[in-house]
């Protein structure tokens, strides 16, 4: 692990990147970011997380990190020594994790729940959407001691999803004060997370249809071996991908609301949820 600081002093916010070893935008991010050397209004933190994945340029080493901080997860696997080292590093912390995906162009962001940092941060960010996983996954890294938001920044490996990370990284610095400047602010609708959408056996996966557009009843979503797949209601769809996941698709998802400023275009902190119309 490497850990890098910009500004004096403890820091009370933190970018982790390179969770997962196959997803060097974050990292790059962070690189440009130390090369810029930017004044900073307070100190942040800055971690690059599975270094030894990254090098070998494999999503883990012994187990997902993003599943690892639990006891579940045997005591001598790498990643798991790793989370405790990463909780200890964030502890106290308000945390940006990036990430890339298969599923969209357009970053994204993810939270467990709406609190805090997530009302005033992500209007803040270039993203399209909010999915809110709930308590979804056991061992992510929102089980640390910290107020985490995590966004997937563009296509895995992809030269926009490097831009991005580091779009959404200095935009995260504005939003929490430790850049100066006025955030934007915009509205982004959240979407809830449901019900996995399972991969029937084949060798060849199609997906036909948008994240976070509305599929509806009688529409084909996918295809496995040239087979269409039916939604049998309507969904909203989230982290859908043909090659994303082993065993399904991506997930089932409901609009929850849109998150927006509350006093006013030039809000720089607070938001609320509104009903999606």
């Amino acid at each position: 692990m490497r850990v890098e600081q910009l500004g004096d002093g403890e820091p009370s916010v933190a970018v982790v990147v390179g969770v997962h070893g196959d997803e060097p935008c974050g990292v790059r991010a962070v690189e440009r970011l130390l090369d810029d050397d930017p004044a900073v209004l307070s100190p942040v933190k800055l971690v690059v997380a599975n270094e030894r994945a990254l090098d070998a340029g494999v999503r883990y080493v012994d187990a997902d990190l993003n599943r690892s901080f639990t006891d579940d997860v045997p005591e001598d696997a790498h990643e798991r020594r790793l989370a405790e080292r990463l909780a200890d590093e964030i502890r106290g912390c308000t945390v940006l994790s990036v990430h890339s995906t298969q599923s969209h162009a357009d970053p994204f962001a993810i939270s467990s729940g709406v609190d805090a940092p997530v009302p005033s941060v992500v209007p803040a960010l270039s993203v399209a959407a909010l999915v809110d996983t709930g308590d979804f996954g056991d061992g992510r890294i929102f089980a640390a001691d910290a107020d985490i938001l995590e966004v997937e920044a563009g296509l895995q490996g992809s030269e926009p999803a490097a831009e991005n990370a580091y779009t959404l990284v200095r935009e995260f610095l504005t939003a929490t004060e430790v850049l100066p400047g006025d955030p934007a602010r915009r509205e982004v609708p959240v979407f809830e997370m449901g019900e996995s959408i399972p991969k029937p056996s084949g060798d060849e996966y199609e997906v036909f249809v948008e994240n976070f557009q509305e599929v509806a009843a009688g529409e084909a979503y996918a295809a496995a071996d040239g087979e269409p797949l039916v939604a049998d209601e309507p969904f909203w769809p989230v982290l859908l991908s043909p090659y994303g996941y082993k065993n399904q698709f991506g997930y089932r998802g409901e609009p929850a609301g849109v998150l927006q400023s509350s006093d006013g275009a030039n809000s720089t902190s607070v938001s609320s949820l509104s009903s999606a119309q």
